[in-house]
């Protein structure tokens, strides 16, 4: 009789415990067992910590990727200038998500949760960084401001359920989904033949670039309605990726304005965008170096897509373009009001500072 009360009470504890756990399907669409209350995690891979900061819960992090802990002289990643602890924490592996397992299993105390981006195109493959832990892998896609904006907000989503965050991450949704309909509100009935043609060079990618080096399908320039000569000449989906244009082609072209990534000053004085503005005799021929319309942005990539700056330097370019639809936009203090919101401080002037000061400027080219 005992033994029969026994055994009915281990059935019970485990159905029960099956219902207190939580499941989650991720963005591979892989269905994740996790614990009811999760405290402790991870993030690996680009960009994956930078959500988890929009989320506000940096206090869970129990470990970070090498690339948070580097010194840097140009570092344009505002969740990183506003949580210095992360170059204190220990390192689980190497950044771009090269996960070291017997690493993580060192860490105290251990991560109940790992979250992974870009799982599929680089670093250690998912499965089997939870076989060697045995700690739940989730995996998020970042996604972007573009065609892939629903994969953004799911994975937001995502991990607010798993951080018991939910009531953040439609916050930060909605936060995107205001900023981009308020920019879009401002120029949407802008006339065609108004809109200036525009080029940005200097994109980084897996690291820095030269001027050539552009994003045709850039963000801020459809939230606020330029012709972004890149796109329009655009012949197949590869192209709207991360492209270099012909140096023939931006001179053919000869945009209104032109607009420098400033991430390419991270190649030093003698290389990069800027000092190919100043010295190549093609862009020298250009109208807009001539007339001195260049202008230095925000970095659109580092560590991945900067969303944060993404919105401010749309702001940036609309009242650039269209002055009187932006007419109580001050740039530099709207910058702070979306890293304020965003990662939980106000740090434009240091990243203004640490890009000689040319964010939103005009930059001088003798």
């Amino acid at each position: 009789m005992f033994t029969r009360i026994f055994l009915v009470a281990c059935i019970f504890f485990l159905l029960c415990s099956e219902i207190s756990a939580k499941a989650i399907e991720d963005s591979s669409g892989k269905t994740v067992q996790l614990p009811d209350s999760v405290d402790h995690v991870i993030c690996s891979g680009s960009g994956c910590l930078r959500l988890l900061t929009y989320l506000q819960a940096q206090d869970k992090i129990v470990g970070v990727d090498s690339i948070e802990t580097r010194k840097r002289k140009l570092d344009a990643r505002p969740y990183a200038l506003a949580n210095p602890q992360f170059k204190k924490m220990p390192v689980f592996g190497e950044f771009r998500g090269y996960d070291n397992p017997e690493r993580i299993l060192t860490l105290a105390p251990q991560p109940q949760v790992i979250f992974k981006t870009y799982s599929s195109q680089m670093g250690y493959d998912p499965v089997e960084l939870q076989q060697k832990t045995g700690i739940p892998v989730v995996v998020l896609n970042y996604g972007n401001f573009t065609h892939l904006r629903p994969e953004l907000y799911k994975s937001l989503r995502i991990m607010g359920t798993v951080l018991g965050k939910e009531n953040r991450s439609e916050q930060v949704i909605s936060f995107f989904e205001e900023t981009t309909t308020d920019l879009d509100k401002r120029t949407v009935n802008v006339p065609v033949d108004q809109r200036p043609t525009v080029y940005l060079g200097g994109v980084a990618f897996k690291g820095p670039h030269g001027f050539q080096s552009t994003e045709p399908a850039y963000p801020p320039f459809k939230f606020v309605h330029a012709r972004n000569l890149a796109y329009d000449k655009a012949m197949s989906k590869k192209e709207l990726s991360n492209s270099n244009i012909a140096k023939e082609k931006i001179v053919a072209w000869d945009p209104e304005y032109l607009f420098l990534d400033l991430s390419t000053l991270l190649l030093g004085d003698k290389a990069g965008g800027l000092y190919e503005l100043k010295t190549d005799p093609a862009y020298l021929s250009l109208s807009s170096v001539k007339e001195n319309r260049v202008f230095g942005l925000l970095p659109y990539n580092l560590y991945t897509k900067n969303y944060g700056s993404i919105l401010a330097n749309a702001y940036y370019i609309g009242k650039l373009l269209y002055p009187e639809r932006f007419s109580d936009v001050d740039p530099d203090k709207k910058a702070d009001e979306i890293y304020q919101f965003l990662v939980g401080k106000p740090v434009f002037s240091t990243m203004n500072g640490l890009f000689n000061n040319l964010v939103f400027k005009k930059v001088p080219l003798k």
